[in-house]
């Protein structure tokens, strides 16, 4: 099994492994994700129709009302948050609702993941390091 250790910026700590979830769109979770189902509800997001329970969620960053900080907390309350979260750059949003939910958070990865990561990829995130791992088998 190969894997490559890729630096990042801590937002949330925590280690979590899971399937990558990617979209190029950023995600506002108030009105763009159910937060019974997590799934993605706003049609005309590139993942509408998913659902990004125990995934790693790769997307640029987050958008919208600060109640989306409470929405992950309901997600994870409900059992259907992301097992980790990967942003290209982290907002207050994201950070918070992933700090209170203990979603592993990271952003700024000395590599584009975009260039790396793609669906069905599994990753370890580790925010308590600093480093996401990309397991090829």
């Amino acid at each position: 099994m190969l894997s490559m250790k890729i630096k990042c910026r801590t937002i949330s700590r925590g280690v979590a492994e899971g399937e990558v979830l990617l979209t190029n769109d950023a995600i506002s979770f108030l009105g763009n994700v159910e937060p019974e189902t997590g799934e993605v509800v706003e049609p005309q997001h590139q993942l509408y129709g998913q659902s990004i329970a125990g995934k790693v969620l790769v997307f640029p960053h987050g958008k919208g009302s600060t109640v989306g900080s409470y929405v992950i907390y309901q997600l994870f309350k409900n059992g259907v948050a992301p097992a980790a979260m990967i942003n290209l750059e982290s907002e207050p949003i994201v950070a918070v609702g992933a700090i209170i939910s203990e979603v592993p958070l990271v952003d700024r990865l000395e590599k584009d993941p975009y260039k790396i990561l793609k669906n069905g990829d599994m990753v370890v995130v580790n925010s308590t390091e600093a480093f996401v791992e990309l397991r090829n088998e």
